[in-house]
């Protein structure tokens, strides 16, 4: 019977020079599992797909991906994977159909009607003549994409792939996403968008080239964020934020928009977060529970 597990990581190390970019990575990822990989910019995630593709040699530490060792067979891996990169080459001379023909026979499809399913599959059918320079973020996202997955691979690797594109285009790619995994295709996704690591099965979260964790959203919230959550509107608000910083049992604040969330222990609730407001002279508009989120579970596990 055919092994569940796609991606099997143990002890994933890469330096440059006395620079540590991946440090002692550990996971798994199943079949069909959307898995993102949050973290900040320069935190290891993009050199961990690079040596999960064999693409860069790991300092120690064994990867196998799709059954195949990463590194020995990495010819085999790359056959049977999507890569989608964050700066995806696309012919801006060249129209979308004839970019798809270009990488589909670099994977040796060269049946139209393979071609065509692709591009149904992304929604571009319609783009299917149209140059590529002339196309907006959004639909470019998608023809790197149908470039991934034209020789239908059963896993893809995504790179930031919705960097720099407007919300309904992110929402519209998601929406892509969930349909490749309900046919079965594993995904392995970064970003350092807290709101879309919400849409993963799991969760890893890196800093520093270190993994800190990986769970589901919810099992991550539940296991890091123990303490309640506040939103909080005062004037001046500046006021408010100081009083409550010094404030015992508030165990992080910020500024949030035009109103201050507040993390506090179990127990120190809404009188008691007034009172201290109205105590250094602010006046208070308002106070409700608010959602913990997994930008929470990132500040507590960095701190």
């Amino acid at each position: 019977m055919e092994s569940d597990i796609v991606i099997s990581v143990q002890n994933l190390t890469r330096k440059f020079g006395d620079f540590t970019a991946v440090d002692h990575v550990s996971f798994e990822a199943s079949a069909g599992e959307i898995v993102g990989y949050l973290g900040p910019n320069g935190c290891g995630k993009t050199t961990t797909i690079r040596m999960l593709l064999g693409l860069l040699k790991p300092t120690s530490g064994e990867a196998t991906v799709l059954g195949f060792d990463s590194f020995s067979q990495a010819e085999e891996v790359r056959a049977r994977a999507g890569y989608m990169s964050q700066k995806f080459a696309i012919y801006d001379d060249l129209t979308v159909w004839e970019n798809l023909e270009f990488y589909g026979g670099v994977y040796g499809i060269n049946d139209p009607a393979r071609l065509v399913e692709t591009l149904a599959h992304v929604g571009l059918t319609i783009h299917k003549d149209d140059l590529t320079s002339g196309l907006s973020t959004g639909w470019r996202q998608r023809l790197a994409l149908a470039i991934a997955i034209v020789h239908r691979p059963r896993l893809l690797f995504l790179d930031e792939p919705t960097s720099g594109v407007d919300p309904n285009a992110r929402r519209a790619f998601w929406d892509l996403i969930y349909d490749l995994a309900a046919e079965g295709v594993t995904i392995l996704v970064t970003t350092h968008y807290m709101d879309e690591a919400e849409y993963c099965h799991r969760v890893g979260m890196m800093r520093d080239g270190k993994l800190l964790a990986m769970d589901s959203p919810s099992a991550l919230k539940e296991h890091f964020v123990s303490g309640e959550v506040w939103e909080l509107a005062a004037e001046p608000i500046l006021d408010a934020l100081a009083a409550l910083e010094s404030t015992p049992g508030v165990e992080r604040i910020a500024l949030a928009g035009d109103h201050l969330r507040v993390i506090t222990v179990p127990g120190l609730g809404a009188e008691a977060l007034t009172r201290v407001v109205e105590a250094a002279g602010a006046r208070l508009f308002s106070i409700h529970t608010g959602e913990t989120t997994l930008e929470d579970v990132f500040l507590s596990l960095a701190k």
